[in-house]
């Protein structure tokens, strides 16, 4: 199975890019974050018709989650749970669904804005909370991938200039330090599986030419139980939406499940 994850930044300005990547990667399931429309605006149809079902919780304007899923697979709608399991809030950030026996988790994880403000303060309640649910989760689905916008770059080697970001939002050791949590639930990074080259970013600025100049940072991820990890044969991070005609500012992480 072919796992993915891709902030589109509103799918509705990005949809027929997500339908012509769907068509090129041969992506079986596709956790999409940002969707930025309600769910009665969400293209249910348009997908159907390229051969995906969805799941998706949205919300006006900002976040939104969605899972899509290729036909022939099997999704068991009563595992389909959308949030973090008591944890008040009215950002959709998560939804989850188990598919073909495996467990799997679309999440956009709050920006932070800066350390010492309300937005970060708000961040890392949420991340605590997610670790909590996350190994609920785990304790009643062995298979289970972690897939989304972490909004954290978890290692210096993340960041195209380190020096640059330090002590700025995405890189703090708070943030770090959550995300090496989620680690130590028994999950791995599937991209840091397999030698990468140098360099190698998912999110790049719109603005002074960041893509062009690869000024970016790795903050889109693929966490995998130890179980998927052993069945992990690739992760990559497919740079080719983000070179067309107004794209997200993010790129898809794509992993192979054998």
């Amino acid at each position: 199975m072919r796992i993915a994850t891709w902030n589109v930044n509103s799918l509705k300005v990005r949809l027929q890019h997500v339908i012509d990547w769907l068509e090129t990667s041969h992506t079986d399931v596709l956790c999409l974050q940002e969707l930025k429309l309600p769910d009665e605006k969400f293209p249910r149809a348009e997908l159907e018709a390229k051969g995906y079902r969805s799941w998706f919780a949205g919300q006006k304007t900002y976040n939104g989650v969605g899972i899509l899923v290729r036909e022939g697979l099997n999704v068991e709608e009563a595992t389909v749970v959308r949030n973090i399991a008591g944890f008040e809030d009215p950002q959709q950030r998560v939804i989850a669904a188990t598919i073909d026996g495996m467990r799997i988790v679309s999440a956009y994880f709050p920006n932070g804005q800066a350390p010492g403000t309300d937005k970060f303060t708000y961040k890392l309640h949420w991340l605590a909370a997610l670790h909590d649910w996350i190994a609920q989760e785990m304790a009643l689905y062995p298979k289970l991938a972690l897939l989304g916008d972490y909004n954290i770059a978890p290692e210096d080697r993340d960041v195209h200039d380190p020096k640059a970001w330090e002590g700025q939002n995405l890189v703090s050791p708070e943030e770090r330090a959550e995300f090496v949590r989620l680690i130590e639930l028994g999950l791995v990074d599937a991209f840091r599986l397999f030698d990468q080259p140098e360099k190698i970013y998912s999110w790049w600025d719109y603005r002074m030419m960041a893509f062009r100049r690869n000024a970016g940072v790795r903050i889109d991820h693929i966490l995998l139980s130890k179980a998927l990890a052993q069945a992990c044969s690739f992760c990559e991070v497919d740079k080719t939406p983000r070179k067309w005609d107004q794209p997200s500012d993010h790129a898809p992480v794509v992993a192979q499940i054998d």
